[in-house]
């Protein structure tokens, strides 16, 4: 499974990149999605690659997606009686582990929005103009969108800045 985050907004953006960042659901930068690593979904990164970064997940970091930030439809988070309801799962770690070997796929489980709403980057993002082995942010980083991600989490603190402790 890959995680697909969208890094620049929409100005100038080429038409194909624009028509494929709207497929994958990222109309709005530190969005995420959870996509199948398939030779489709490959293709579709490589024409939006100026746009996203993307990478492969560790089950640790699924499960602090899941814990943090995961949604249901009336934008509430996601706790771990609901989440027994609507996935049939335990846990935030049971469901990671089924969403990793792809028993179940993130945007199917009901009732969950499928985009991820992140925080910009503690400390920002490298040259988001740039790819990731010249130094830059965009494009394929492998297994350091974990470390992007757990940048991008911050645990007590909601999206609207409200401090939750």
């Amino acid at each position: 499974m890959l995680a697909v985050i969208r890094i620049r907004g929409e100005t100038g953006i080429r038409p194909q990149a624009q028509k494929t960042t709207e497929l994958l659901r990222l109309h709005r930068v530190n969005h995420m999605v959870f996509v199948d690593d398939n030779e489709i979904t490959r293709g579709m990164l490589q024409v939006a690659k100026d746009y996203v970064t993307w990478g492969e997940l560790d089950d640790s970091t699924v499960e602090l997606v899941l814990k943090h930030r995961a949604q249901t439809k009336g934008h509430e988070f996601l706790d771990e009686e609901e989440l027994k309801e609507i996935s049939g799962y335990k846990s935030y770690k049971d469901l990671a582990k089924a969403l990793q070997t792809g028993k179940v796929k993130f945007k199917d489980i009901q009732d969950i929005v499928p985009v991820v709403r992140l925080n910009p980057p503690k400390g920002g993002y490298e040259a988001i103009r740039k790819p990731f082995k010249q130094g830059g942010s965009a494009g394929y980083r492998g297994k350091d969108i974990n470390r992007l991600i757990l940048k991008m989490l911050k645990p007590g603190v909601d999206l609207n800045g409200k401090d939750e402790n």
